[in-house]
């Protein structure tokens, strides 16, 4: 009784014209940002901080909100359309959703993705709302062990997700960690690996690994093919709407993406990255034989488009209840409170219910008009495909470029991005998947910092990780992958899934 209270409170405030108008501005605006390659939720939300002075707190955070999961239904655009994710949790999506779109099924990859995130974002909220007391209790369970045994777990995984050869996938992950920690040591505050490049003190830039590996290296390759055989945008695009076989194989992926989303986005350091990447590992193994991972399978679309948005809705639970935030997203977001005079954390729900449930009510409101905005103008990101590639990429190009550029107004992202571009042509040349050097770059260095300190803590016992029982579950956990993975009749039945992927 106290919960339809509490939404009811939450509805008459998300209801007012002020806030819907909000909610639409940040819907369509965060959809905007994420269609268009190298634009992304983190740079818009920070340029516009500075007009949240202006605003109440509520229709603030409530168009930040919107901007950020409508950059999740947008960002699935790009990466199906021009395999440029705008995001890291749309890596795995670009993986199927860019094949679909090769054989003509860009609308089924779309309208599955959309309808897959308005789903999981409606129960992402429903999670919020019925459950965020005792999710915050599970979160404060969990400890710089537990941390670091969680990124394991995921490194892990995405081993086992790599298609083709796992020392590749190993080495892509190796080398990612190693990029992760060219940055300033959290402890000591020193340099290090930045060979006296201020602008590295602060570490890679995402986005340059992102759109240079992803963006540039695709618009290479392209470029390396003669043109009768260049992948070009131009072919017929038929089925706009996926056919009944296509709910059938999407209907369970998106039901599993959106209960993955929801529990690995309530914890710090989880979020839409590793919810994306588990529900993409999850539909492959559960595919086996009759899967065509990485060959345009719609399960490798709404599994992880689930996933996503019902993590990057349930991240809001540490957020609001602890004060924690889980991404760069949320960060922002804990800044914008902290400009409006509100401080995160466990008071919010008490203090600020008006904000807390208005907020919640908000994302359903959100939802809604992003599905009714994206489904229907489905043709209209078809027709991107009908662009010219010569018209096309050098489109590509200055989008990403005017992305990365704005991130710091320097022109040293650029080229950064720029080098990135020619790391995956060559990535491309070898083989090799660049998605586990992705995940490895983002959580190598969460890993190092809780590794230490998780050692600190512990005087410098390793024991720590084993003793603690959640800790030793998750790395039990990553061992039986390892295991699976390696029994001689796993590896074989691997090897035959991929082989025409090498």
């Amino acid at each position: 009784m106290e919960l339809l209270n509490n939404l009811a409170l939450g509805f008459g405030v998300a209801f007012t014209i002020q806030n819907l108008l909000y909610a639409l501005f940040g819907s369509i605006l965060g959809t905007l940002i994420g269609v268009l390659p190298g634009l992304g939720p983190v740079a818009t939300i920070a340029m516009l901080l500075p007009s949240i002075y202006a605003l109440d707190a509520t229709p603030a955070l409530i168009m930040l909100a919107g901007i950020y999961y409508g950059a999740q239904y947008g960002g699935s655009t790009t990466a199906i359309l021009i395999n440029v994710p705008g995001e890291s949790s749309s890596v795995v999506t670009a993986i199927d959703g860019y094949q679909m779109a090769r054989q003509g099924r860009a609308g089924a990859a779309l309208a599955a993705a959309g309808l897959g995130s308005f789903f999981a974002g409606c129960v992402g909220t429903i999670v919020i709302a019925a459950f965020a007391p005792p999710l915050t209790e599970l979160a404060f369970k969990f400890g710089p062990a537990e941390y670091f045994s969680l990124m394991v777990l995921g490194l892990i995984g995405a081993v086992v997700l790599a298609s083709g050869s796992l020392i590749k996938a190993i080495a892509m992950i190796v080398l990612g960690l190693l990029m992760g920690q060219i940055n300033t040591d959290v402890i000591s505050g020193v340099p290090r690996y930045s060979f006296d490049i201020p602008e590295l003190t602060d570490g890679i830039g995402f986005v340059a690994i992102a759109m240079g590996i992803f963006g540039f290296g695709e618009i290479i390759s392209n470029l390396g093919r003669p043109s009768e055989t260049r992948e070009v945008f131009t072919k017929n695009v038929t089925g706009l709407w996926p056919t009944k076989q296509d709910f059938k194989d999407a209907a369970p992926a998106v039901l599993r993406g959106t209960a993955l989303g929801s529990i690995l986005g309530v914890l710090p350091g989880g979020g839409a990255l590793l919810a994306s990447f588990a529900a993409y590992t999850l539909e492959k193994k559960l595919a086996g034989h009759t899967g065509k991972f990485g060959r345009g399978d719609i399960r490798g679309v709404a599994g992880p488009e689930s996933a996503n948005n019902a993590g990057a809705q349930t991240s809001f639970i540490p957020m609001l209840t602890l004060g924690i935030p889980p991404n760069a997203v949320m960060a922002l977001m804990v800044g914008a409170m902290t400009i409006k005079g509100i401080q995160p954390g466990p008071q919010v729900m008490t203090s600020n219910p008006e904000l807390f449930w208005g907020l919640i009510a908000s994302m359903w409101v959100g939802n809604a008009m992003l599905v009714i905005l994206n489904l229907p103008l489905i043709g209209i990101w078809i027709k991107l495909l009908t662009v010219p590639y010569r018209f096309l990429f050098p489109a590509i190009v200055t989008f990403c470029c005017i992305g990365s550029y704005t991130l710091n107004n320097n022109s040293f992202d650029v080229y950064m991005t720029a080098g990135f571009a020619i790391v995956g042509y060559a990535f491309y040349k070898l083989g090799c998947e660049p998605a586990p050097l992705l995940l490895g770059f983002i959580l190598g260095p969460m890993m190092e910092e809780n590794l230490r300190r998780a050692l600190l803590l512990s005087r410098g016992d390793w024991m720590t990780f084993g003793t603690r029982p959640l800790s030793a579950g998750l790395l039990l956990a990553a061992l039986a992958m390892i295991v699976v993975v390696m029994m001689p009749s796993i590896k074989n039945k691997r090897e035959a899934t991929f082989k025409d992927d090498d």
